[in-house]
């Protein structure tokens, strides 16, 4: 699968356009709506690949594109919000203990910081686990609610076939992040370099997602057509 997923991408006629342009608009993300283009095209990737479909979405219909994006930077968004909220929690309470000036105090602040660290990590995981899934069931509707779909999302995450196709997904990430931590070595020329290598392991790791999701969901979907319109929230 890791090796189809590297290859992915190539099978496109306009690659060369793909590649160009995931790569300028990752680049340019901190900008936000390039950020959501390419988020967009991420959820084609998995609504194509999860219905059996292996010819790579363009760069097309921007709107749709976009707001598929924003939808899905927000499923995400919510979900990542709970290690952080956890986390300052334990630091504040931390810090509350910590000003009271006791020794004993201050060791128990010390304590529950380290353990906030360890739960926020743990959370952390778990949260890098369930998103692909989330961002996987937002793309077979466009409905921004399936992305926090309780049910559905229990049954995925404890099948066996969901965590071989989340651990190669996480296998080509980490690659792309040795990549271009690489590149990053060169100024300037390894930044641009790096948003070309993120834009093409990321779409790598969502084609592993995109059919592990159809794998488990629904086998008879890989038949259904292709969402034109965005459905509503």
């Amino acid at each position: 699968m890791i090796a189809e997923a590297i290859g992915y991408l190539q099978e496109d006629d306009d690659a060369a356009t793909t590649v160009l342009l995931g790569g300028v608009l990752t680049l340019f993300g901190f900008l936000l709506v390039p950020l959501f283009a390419v988020a967009g095209y991420l959820i084609r990737v998995l609504d194509r690949t999860a219905r059996g479909d292996d010819e790579p979405p363009a760069f097309d219909e921007w709107g749709a594109l976009i707001v598929d994006g924003l939808k899905a930077s927000i499923i995400a968004f919510v979900y990542a919000l709970v290690p952080t909220a956890v986390l300052l929690a334990f630091l504040v309470s931390g810090g509350l203990l910590g000003a009271s000036g006791s020794d004993v105090l201050g060791a128990i602040a010390g304590i529950g910081v380290l353990l906030g660290l360890l739960v926020w990590f743990a959370l952390t995981l778990l949260v890098a686990y369930a998103v692909p899934a989330a961002l996987a069931n937002f793309a077979e509707t466009r409905r921004l609610g399936a992305g926090f779909e309780s049910a559905t999302m229990r049954r995925v995450l404890v099948d066996k076939t969901y965590a071989t196709g989340w651990l190669s997904a996480f296998v080509i990430v980490v690659a792309g992040g040795v990549v271009t931590s690489v590149l990053s070595m060169v100024p300037v020329l390894g930044l641009v370099a790096g948003a070309f290598v993120g834009f093409y392991t990321a779409v790598a790791a969502y084609y592993v997602v995109g059919h592990t999701w159809g794998e488990i969901r629904h086998p008879p979907m890989r038949q259904r057509p292709e969402i034109s319109e965005q459905a509503g929230i």
